[in-house]
């Protein structure tokens, strides 16, 4: 069954007073700020056992095989899969829909990603297909050795992805995450940079799939002291959160940036994480996708010289600060968002709101 978890009345960050860092998000707060990127989810339940999805961020409307968009992987740790990134890392360009989902639905979803390139309107000679697909592990909250997620469920979230706004939380491949031991899942938030009056404004949206661990901080006050998973309110005097997981991170802008620079900004996404008290373990699998969507930029089957505009690395300091502001106001929309949710034996809580507002008050 493909259904949505029922909606509550949950807020954003910025309902709380969350706003990391000094700038201004776009209007959305979202990756889909960013002109022409699109998101469409899946989100997959069945019974007591099956909590997840596969969300998808499409680059752009037009044929993205074509018209492929410069691109980078920064990896903060590899444990985890992510299909597709040596060749991203290789040409600096993405050709496919970016896919999340859980671990064992990589396989799953490169042969969705494949089919459906193979027939988009003008690849009828294409004979080899990057598909860039990420995963975390979802299986606390999901049977996920049961392969629930289908070849349909992955291509019914790359056909519905729209501009507009973004579903958070317990939502598409963020149906089953946990993190820091509370529910997890998809986070987005954007900032508009502008270096000078005159300069043109440029946007960075990210979008976040968090399944991982740690202490959790938030806008620099240690949460995890006094809200603990199972126990919130309470404040026990020991406490180690198991900080296993993923993070899966997708970074878009529409500042001309070459793949060089797309891959420091998705570095900075990950530096990102540790604001929010990731610890980085040994089984914990961080990535970071950046994608720029300037037009002038895209590459195409010409073999002729093309002329591109890349703004020189003085001029990116801006954009860095944003991805990282808008990467660490993404993972707190994915646990705000987040509802409780019970499954596969296990409940998992979401983050307890009027606690933490109670905290924010005695700061």
């Amino acid at each position: 069954m493909v259904a949505g978890i029922a909606a509550q009345d949950r807020p954003r960050a910025r309902d709380v007073g969350i706003a990391p860092g000094a700038g201004t998000p776009g209007a959305l707060n979202a990756i889909t700020d960013v002109p022409d990127v699109r998101v469409g989810q899946t989100t997959v339940i069945d019974g007591d056992r099956v909590r997840t999805g596969v969300t998808t961020v499409v680059p752009h409307g037009g044929n993205l095989f074509r018209d492929k968009v410069p691109g980078a992987v920064f990896v903060g740790n590899a444990f985890g899969k992510l299909a597709g990134s040596t060749q991203v890392r290789e040409l600096g360009t993405i050709e496919s829909p970016i896919v999340l989902t859980n671990t064992l639905a990589v396989g799953t979803a490169v042969e969705a990603v494949v089919r459906w390139t193979l027939a988009q309107t003008g690849n009828d000679t294409v004979r080899s297909v990057n598909a860039l697909v990420g995963e975390t592990n979802d299986g606390g909250l999901n049977d996920i050795r049961s392969l629930p997620v289908t070849r349909e469920h992955v291509l019914a979230s790359i056909t519905s992805a729209v501009t507009g706004p973004v579903a958070e939380g317990a939502v598409g491949a963020g149906t089953g995450t946990i993190a820091f031991g509370w529910k997890g899942g998809i986070g987005t938030s954007s900032r508009v940079v502008r270096q000078g009056a005159q300069d043109p404004a440029w946007t960075v949206g990210v979008l976040v799939q968090s399944n991982f661990g740690g202490r959790l901080t938030i806008d620099g006050r240690q949460v995890w002291r006094t809200l603990t998973p199972g126990r919130a309110g309470g404040a026990p005097t020991t406490w180690t959160q198991d900080a296993d997981g993923s993070c899966m991170i997708i970074v878009a802008t529409d500042a001309p940036l070459d793949a060089r620079d797309l891959e420091r900004l998705a570095t900075r996404a990950v530096f990102a994480m540790a604001r929010t008290g990731s610890t980085f373990s040994n089984g914990s699998g961080d990535y970071a996708i950046a994608f720029s969507t300037a037009t002038s930029n895209r590459v195409t089957t010409t073999t002729s010289p093309q002329a591109r505009t890349f703004l020189p690395t003085d001029a990116v300091s801006g954009l860095f600060e944003a991805a990282m502001d808008a990467t660490e106001e993404a993972i707190y929309n994915s646990l705000l968002k987040a509802t409780d949710t019970t499954a596969n034996g296990r409940t998992v809580r979401a983050l307890p709101v009027e606690a933490l507002k109670l905290l924010r008050i005695e700061d």
